[in-house]
């Protein structure tokens, strides 16, 4: 059956990958956030998971090729490791469940290794189902056209393309919206199990989908993979060459024709033009190193900045969907426009230099995003090293109040209701400080055992001044944009405080509360109970990442008087500014990724093409490897130096691979086979002239 005059089976087929690659990209999408913020790992083993995780989906497809060439068919495999793929997917989503572990139910699980395994074992599972369907997929699509049929079967690649970028843009789209919902059976979190649960849902789909088409396939037996013939074809070339390495064996113009003796020309002449093609794919994953850091690096980036866009909060698992709809609109107008007007100019631009331009391209990228880690880095609170104390002073009185840090390290003067920053101190150097206000005075001894930040609240009364000691233990950034929040009573009554849901319990006269969190970018109603007048006010829209200290001043008739006291100032660097280096590594990608394998395929024999597929993936995978590598060979403490590293790596690869582009001669395929099968010709010919005479001969007789 046939539609458009395409084959109806093809419909089951994108849709399937679109379904996959939904599942896919939508886990990969919130896995390093999950990895910081549920398993509580830092971000330099979030990232080398991560990218252990995406080298395996890039090791695996070799597998996949093999077994679905030599042993079950295409159609056997995609079936078996869908399988295999989502029970993956599913156990993935059952790993982050809370409630799983969390007996206590205080909303973090008891026992996380538990958690650990699951996960570990639904990434493996998951890394074997998507890498060994990968290659089968796109190939059993190109089975299901017959050979006439050449025009429709290359819009069916552009199709199925397309699909795995809808896939993947939809999902990074979504799973970050289901990851920050609240949801938990005891008490509420981050709903990774949904994030997690609907890609898992997806992947069944796909399978159903892909079961329902099964009558209507045109199934290709396996015959055998060409891969295997390529490696054994090599193995003896090299052991036969090793044999004969004495002088008096006459020299082979090329290594691989010491195979002549077991394999055909005709193999022999293609494995050398795919040696040739691996041969440049030395120094591409480099440019896969810093290609996949998008999710990982620089969505930790994006934690650390302000995703605040007028009416819509951007998650910062969500500024990767930044790729997808780039490339939606790249594809077509580089091929339509950037192209046509290069050929223009007369430069001949060759896929070799495209892909040199890719590659400086995405080191750019790299640079671009140094740049913004620098302002970053700017904004970012300076917490007090070992050795080290912080103080901060909060004027709670009606007059000015001097501070004094002895022995004569420095002095502040505090006007009525105002505070300082902090104030960093050696701790073995404090010893003591000086209160003067107006008439009066106190004088304090202080022992602190540095490394943490203190709030000094003073307040002056008629007879003397009262000073009240707090101890901020806040050591770090709020997390995920969340904002941290408490409260001073500065009422000589005891007071009930809560803000939205979250009650801060009885605070008492001159006290403080513990700090709470509150998801980022919103205002929240703040309402306080005294004696038995409650009073509210709506508090002011808090950024992202911020803290402060709300001081409440006055309770009267319905009016709540508050002042804010900054402790860690919100993210300033907006989310926005990441656009620029997505933007230049979405154009390396364009010209890079698609170039590539369209080259690899014009440079090899058609039956060669699931060994250059294989290679090719085989770059990304090593490109993977090569971050985890740097990042734990570099014991750079700063972002944007690495970001600089690897931007310079890059670069260097870059410039090796424009001179071995520089030396590579272009070859034909289809002449060389032209050739093979004229010489083939003249042998039978030739064979079969000796054959006639002999038979003459035998006539004569």
């Amino acid at each position: 059956p046939s539609c458009f005059g395409y084959p109806l089976s093809i419909f089951f087929i994108v849709v399937n990958e679109f379904c996959e690659r939904f599942s896919y990209y939508g886990m990969r999408a919130v896995l390093v956030l999950y990895f910081k913020y549920f398993l509580h790992w830092d971000d330099n083993l979030s990232t080398a998971i991560y990218h252990t995780f995406v080298a395996l989906c890039y090791l695996t497809p070799i597998l996949g090729a093999l077994i679905a060439d030599s042993w079950l068919g295409k159609f056997k495999t995609i079936i078996s490791l869908s399988i295999v793929y989502t029970i993956g997917q599913a156990v993935m989503s059952v790993s982050s469940i809370n409630d799983l572990t969390d007996h206590n139910r205080d909303g973090s699980p008891d026992n996380i290794s538990v958690h650990i395994a699951l996960s570990m074992i639904g990434l493996i599972l998951i890394a074997l189902g998507t890498g060994g369907i990968k290659p089968c997929v796109s190939a059993f699509g190109g089975d299901q056209f017959e050979d006439d049929q050449e025009k429709q079967r290359t819009r069916f690649f552009s199709i199925f393309y397309l699909s795995i970028n809808a896939g993947s843009l939809i999902s990074t789209i979504i799973t970050p919206i289901l990851r920050a919902q609240d949801c938990g059976i005891h008490s509420k979190q981050r709903c990774y199990p949904l994030a997690f649960g609907v890609p898992a849902a997806l992947m069944a789909v796909s399978l159903i989908v892909f079961v329902i088409g099964s009558r209507m396939y045109k199934k290709v037996r396996p015959q055998g993979n060409v891969m295997i013939q390529v490696f054994k074809c090599i193995g003896f070339a090299i052991k036969n060459r090793f044999r004969h390495r004495s002088k008096e064996f006459p020299k082979r113009e090329h290594w691989l024709d010491w195979a002549s003796e077991k394999y055909d020309k005709r193999l022999i002449a293609q494995t050398k033009m795919v040696l040739k093609v691996l041969f440049l794919y030395i120094p591409l994953p480099m440019f896969w190193a810093l290609f996949d850091q998008q999710g990982s690096r620089w969505t930790l980036q994006a934690t650390t900045m302000d995703g605040n866009f007028g009416s819509i909060q951007i998650q910062p698992d969500q500024m990767q969907t930044v790729n997808p709809i780039l490339i939606i609109i790249m594809v077509p107008v580089v091929d339509a426009v950037i192209y046509p007007l290069i050929k223009k100019c007369k430069i001949n631009f060759t896929p070799l230099r495209k892909i040199t331009v890719g590659m400086f391209l995405a080191s750019l990228a790299f640079v671009a995003a140094a740049l913004v880690q620098v302002q970053i880095d700017k904004t970012l609170p300076v917490f007090p090293a070992a050795g080290q104390s912080q103080i901060k002073v909060i004027n709670l009185g009606t007059d000015d109040v001097i501070v004094q840090f002895e022995p004569q390290l420095q002095n502040v003067t505090v006007t009525s209701m105002e505070s300082t920053g902090y104030m960093t101190f050696e701790t073995s150097q404090l010893q003591s400080l000086n209160i003067t206000s107006g008439n009066k005075t106190k004088n304090e001894t202080i022992e602190f055992p540095g490394q943490n930040r203190h709030t000094l609240g003073i307040k002056t009364t008629e007879k003397e001044i009262i000073t009240k000691w707090l101890l901020d233990n806040v050591t770090s950034k709020p997390e995920e944009g969340n904002n941290l929040i408490r409260f001073i009573n500065n009422l000589p009554d005891d007071i009930n405080i809560t803000m939205e849901d979250t009650s801060f319990g009885t605070v008492m006269s001159l006290s403080a509360s513990n700090y709470a969190s509150f998801s980022g970018g919103r205002k929240d109603k703040i309402e306080a109970t005294t004696n038995s007048t409650t009073c509210s006010v709506t508090s002011k829209v808090f950024g992202f990442g911020s803290a402060y200290t709300i001081i409440i001043n006055e309770c009267t008739d319905d009016n709540l008087g508050i002042i804010y006291s900054e402790d860690i100032a919100p993210n300033t660097v907006h989310m926005a500014w990441q656009i620029p280096q997505y933007f230049i590594l979405t154009c390396a990608e364009v010209v890079f990724s698609v170039t590539g394998l369209e080259f690899s395929y014009s440079q090899a024999p058609s039956n060669m093409k699931a060994v250059l597929q294989a290679g090719w993936l085989l770059t990304v995978a090593v490109g993977n490897i090569i971050v985890l590598i740097v990042a734990g060979a570099s014991k750079l403490s700063e972002q944007w130096a690495e970001y600089v590293l690897f931007a310079a790596l890059l670069l260097a690869v870059c410039i090796i691979f424009a001179v071995m582009a520089y030396f590579y001669t272009y070859t034909d395929p289809s002449e060389v086979e032209a050739q093979l099968d004229e010489e083939e010709k003249e042998q039978v010919k030739k064979d079969q002239d000796i054959y006639e005479k002999q038979a003459e001969a035998v006539s004569r007789m």
